[in-house]
Order: C-alpha cells, then structure tokens, then sequence
C-alpha cells in the first residue's frame, strides 16, 4: 500500500502488507464497531493485532461526534471476549482539566468506565493535554465562547485527581501507564510505558522488535514501527485532537 506521510501529501512510501512482512498490527480508534466486525477475517489471515480503544466520555462540546459510549464499551467486551483481555486495551487520553472536566469529573467519569470494563481490559494508558496550534486554538475558541474555561495542567494540579485514577484503575484490575510522560507521574503511582509494546507483542504473538523509536516525542517509548494511519478520518471531530 501506499502512505502518506500527514504533514506532506506528497510525501509518500510504500508499505508491505504482505503477511510475511507484517509482524502485527496496531490499531488506534475511538469507534472499536469496524474492527470487531473484520476481527475474524484478521484472524484467518494470520495477522497478529491488538486494539487501544479511546474512551474519554467527555462533554459534547470537547468530542461533537463521538460514538455513544456505552455502545463504544460493548463492542471492546465483544472483542475482548473474541480476541483476549491483552490484546483490547483501553486509553483514557488526553486528560483535559477545565471547569467541565475538572477533577472531580475524571474521577467520576474514570470510575464509572472502569468499572464497566473490570475483567475485559488489562491494561489502560493515560496521557496529560498536549498543546497543537490547531487543537489549542480551537479550545481558545470554545473558552472566548464562554462554553469552558481551561485550567491549569502542570503535575501540582494533577496531584489532585491521578492518585485516585490509579486506584480505579487498580480496583478493576487493570494495569495503568503513562504515554509519553515524564516520569514525575511515578510519584503519583503511575509508571511511563509504551503503547507498541515489545513486550506485549512478544506475549501476544511472539515477536521480538528491538529498538526505541526515534522518530516519536522524547519520552515516547514504543519500539520502532511504521504509521499508515490517515489525518481527518475520524468521525469523533474531538476540539483536542491533534490529527483532525
């Protein structure tokens, strides 16, 4: 196939799909319904994968067109239950701190999916609001708009809301990572990990993939792959989100 690369359309590389050329498959989506419906044909292919599914329940005017989620949690305990709990692993990212969103919101908001998902999903990775221009002028926006106000992100305003997150998280047995973070949230009881896993990949399906990948943010720490997803696909249309 061919890809783009998202910041330079004609920019462009080729990727085999080849089954003997892909080790696995990582899939990032919002909407689990697509996968769990092709899940099976993967799987007569030979393709290993595994699923992180966002879910953030997050007011409408922050995510406009998401997927009602507690369609969105039925369909990961489907394919939980069709493909394994290690392989369906939930994202509750990015944590956004403002007056509709607030500490007590996440704490709620986190308990409540958690809950719902406890002996479906191992794991589930956090990140902290990340500025893009584009996604930080949109929430300037809604701010001048008068429909949120954005408060402050930094670890002492976090302190506050993430302890508790983790023990959600652990009450629904459900191991909990950071994703790109610096590794001042290990004073909160949150470790850094990696969404491309290596050591998942080796667990799930055997591969071995040596090497951090370069070309990620700093603190990334998934081990190298190739990205053929697409920009503004979508259909979340989420004010946050760097790739809409």
């Amino acid at each position: 196939m061919e890809a783009a690369n998202p910041f330079n359309a004609k920019q462009i590389k080729h990727v085999s799909l080849v089954k003997e050329d892909v080790d696995v498959f990582v899939f990032w989506t919002r909407d689990p319904r697509h996968i769990l419906a092709n899940a099976d044909e993967l799987t007569q292919r030979g393709y290993p994968f595994y699923v992180m599914v966002t879910v953030t329940g997050y007011p409408e005017a922050l995510e406009p067109n998401q997927a009602p989620v507690p369609e969105v949690l039925e369909s990961m305990k489907k394919l939980s239950l069709k493909i394994g709990q290690d392989r369906v692993i939930w994202r509750y990212d990015p944590i956004i701190l403002s007056d509709i969103t607030n500490n007590e919101f996440h704490y709620n908001n986190f308990r409540k999916i958690s809950q719902d998902l406890s002996g479906y999903v191992n794991r589930v990775i956090i990140s902290i609001y990340d500025e893009y221009a584009k996604a930080g002028k949109r929430l300037n926006e809604l701010e001048r708009e008068g429909v949120l106000k954005l408060l402050d992100m930094n670890i002492g305003s976090l302190t506050g809301v993430l302890p508790d997150i983790k023990e959600c998280a652990l009450s629904a047995n459900m191991e909990i990572q950071s994703c790109a973070e610096k590794e001042e949230l290990l004073s909160l009881g949150i470790k850094p990990g990696a969404c491309i896993d290596s050591g998942l990949l080796q667990k799930i399906c055997g591969t071995e993939i040596k090497g951090k990948d370069k070309h990620q943010r700093p603190n990334c720490l998934c081990c190298k792959s190739i990205d053929i997803g697409v920009y503004k696909t979508c259909e979340a249309n989420c004010v946050y989100c760097y790739a809409r």
